[in-house]
C-alpha cells in the first residue's frame, strides 16, 4: 500500500519504525508537522513552536544545559516533576550520553483560552535516543505516543509548561513518565 494511503497514525508508526530500524539520522533531530495534521493556529505560531523545539535540539546537541532549560516554563509541572527535577535529569543524560537527539511529529496544535491565559496544546509522537559513552551503542531513552504538550507564551517565546491530562496515582505496569518533551 503506498504511504499516501495510510492513515496519519499508520504513517507516524511507519516513520518511527523505519527511522529506528534503519538507523538513519541517529544523531539528527527530526521535527515534523505531517500532512494531514490538525492545525488550529496560524502559520506564525506553528513556526514559533517548531522553532522552540529546534532551539531545544540545538542546545541538546551541544550539551548546553542552560539553553535546554530555557525551553521550559518556570511553572513547569509534569506529574509532580518540576523544572529543577528536569535540570538534574538532563545533566545526568549529558554526563552519560552523547549524540542525543529526538523526533517530534506534531499532529495537532490547538490554542486554548485567550490573552495571557492562552495555552497551546500540541499533540506529539516521538522518541529520544542517544549513544552511550560507556558502550558506544545507540540506546532509546524515552518515547511517547500522542502526548499532549502544554506550551505557554512567556517573554515572547513558547515554553513547555507540562503535558495535558491528569496525573495517575500509579503508573500502569511497564510504563514510565516522559517529562523531557
Amino acid at each position: 500500500m503506498p504511504v499516501q494511503h495510510l492513515s496519519l497514525r499508520a504513517a507516524i508508526t511507519a516513520f518511527l519504525i523505519l527511522t529506528f530500524l534503519t538507523g538513519r539520522g541517529m544523531a539528527e533531530a527530526k521535527i515534523v508537522v505531517p500532512a494531514g495534521s490538525v492545525i488550529e493556529v496560524d502559520d506564525a505560531t506553528v513556526k514559533a513552536v517548531v522553532g522552540t523545539f529546534e532551539q531545544a535540539e540545538e542546545a541538546i546537541k551541544t550539551h548546553n544545559l542552560d539553553r535546554v532549560m530555557a525551553v521550559y516554563s518556570p511553572q513547569y509541572n509534569y506529574h509532580g516533576l518540576k523544572k529543577d527535577d528536569l535540570r538534574k535529569i538532563w545533566k545526568e543524560l549529558f554526563d552519560e550520553y552523547q549524540e542525543i537527539a529526538s523526533t517530534h511529529l506534531f499532529t495537532k496544535m490547538t490554542k486554548v483560552g485567550s490573552g495571557r491565559d492562552a495555552v497551546l496544546e500540541v499533540t506529539c509522537t516521538g522518541h529520544l535516543w542517544a549513544r552511550s559513552k560507556t558502550s558506544g551503542l545507540y540506546v532509546p531513552i524515552d518515547s511517547w505516543y500522542e502526548e499532549v504538550h502544554c506550551l505557554v507564551l512567556e517573554d515572547g517565546a513558547w515554553r513547555i509548561r507540562g503535558n495535558v491530562g491528569e496525573s495517575p496515582r500509579v503508573l500502569p505496569f511497564g510504563t514510565a513518565p516522559h517529562p523531557l518533551f
